[in-house]
């Protein structure tokens, strides 16, 4: 259908699971997709596998939590395959065990609030200007089911960074829009990446899954396909959402 033909997408995090899942989708809906990661053997992999199926991709490297970095990317990506009119903001993880608050350290704290929220803040700072100036773009942040419904057992740094990222989603979008951008969010529950097959046993998936009116887990494919429609023109009308990605099991 290309409905992405000759748009430049950037999407962070992009080496592997969610993030590759949306970098070849995009790109066999006629993107210039621009791949980004820190483990470069996956990103070739990655690359090479767009190639093969006839898309175009270019790898590069970042420090999402530093804006000199951020910007260097950016420019590379603009010499290398244009101006960045998709951004998918997906970089991110979870880097604390859930706890206790009070028994989060201060470093902690800050290290996985600056991998999630202020990465997004940051990438989004360096690509918003461009996109403002051309009246054009759409920008696709990634949350968390976590963000969206309390838990004792959650891990509240992150849940909290993912929270921080809607409410950031939704501020863009109001000052954004008038611009030409539109801004949304998703918010996935769990979803059987090959970390997640490899760390979830078998049996606590079937027992996760029932929790789900669609009695399933979540598939990176699933995710891409919200996020393609969310930066088309197929959703032209639309900004300032936050989508479930969940299976039914998160509603608000």
């Amino acid at each position: 259908m290309n409905l992405l033909k000759d748009k430049v997408a950037l999407i962070t995090g992009s080496s592997r699971g969610i993030g590759a899942a949306i970098a070849r989708r995009f790109a066999a809906e006629g993107a210039r997709v621009a791949l980004h990661g820190r483990d470069t053997a996956a990103l070739d992999q990655l690359q090479q596998a767009i190639l093969g199926e006839g898309g175009e991709a270019a790898c590069l490297t970042a420090d999402v939590t530093c804006f000199a970095e951020i910007e260097t990317l950016r420019e590379q990506v603009e010499g290398t395959l244009g101006p960045i009119e998709v951004l998918v903001a997906n970089a991110g993880g979870n880097l604390l065990p859930p706890g206790d608050i009070e028994q989060i350290s201060a470093e902690g704290w800050k290290a996985c609030i600056d991998a999630n929220l202020t990465s997004t803040f940051l990438t989004i700072k360096s690509i918003l200007p461009g996109m403002k100036h051309r009246r054009r773009g759409s920008i696709v942040t990634v949350s968390s089911a976590a963000a969206r419904r309390a838990n004792a057992l959650s891990p509240v740094a992150y849940a909290a960074a993912k929270a921080g990222i809607q409410i950031l989603t939704q501020h863009l979008a109001a000052q954004a829009g008038p611009h030409g951008v539109r801004v949304n969010c998703i918010a996935p529950e769990t979803i059987l990446t090959q970390r997640n097959l490899e760390r979830i046993p078998t049996v606590v998936q079937h027992t996760i899954a029932e929790a789900h009116p669609l009695k399933r887990l979540g598939r990176p494919e699933d995710v891409a396909e919200t996020a393609l429609f969310l930066a088309s023109d197929a959703s032209a009308w639309l900004t300032g959402l936050i989508v479930d990605v969940a299976g039914g099991a998160v509603m608000v």
